[in-house]
Parts: structure tokens; sequence; C-alpha cells
């Protein structure tokens, strides 16, 4: 998530902006079929007996032990 807060008196950049927020929303509504995402493609299943060489630094694993159960 991006943290949007400015600080001071920073200009923004936008002095010579026409327009407001409903006319940016039509312009993206007129842009979505521009906007194609390609088909995702399915990864296929992977056996555990071939998943190996995994590594997990000690500091990570102190770390999640130290972490308490999802729901407390």
């Amino acid at each position: 998530m991006t943290n949007l807060k400015i600080h001071g008196d920073a200009p923004l950049g936008l002095e010579g902006v026409e327009g407001g927020l409903a006319e940016l929303r039509g312009d993206c509504a007129r842009m979505v079929p521009h906007w194609v995402a390609p088909a995702g493609i399915a990864p296929l299943p992977v056996s555990p007996s071939l998943i190996h060489g995994v590594t997990v630094p000690p500091a990570s694993a102190r770390l999640l032990d130290a972490m308490s159960e999802y729901g407390d």
C-alpha cells in the first residue's frame, strides 16, 4: 500500500491539469477495452517428493515460531 501523505507545502505538479475526478474516471472507463489482461496459465501441481532443497534461515524460523497462531 502506498503512503499518499504529503508533508509541508510540496507542489503536486497538477497546476496545469484541467478537469476533475469525474473526467479522469470517464477517461479510464473509455480505456478499459485497451487494457486486456492475458489469460492466466494455471500451474501444474507438483508432487511433494519433488520439492527439496528449501532452506529457512534460523532467524526467520525463530520469527515464525514466535508468532501467535492466526485468530489469537
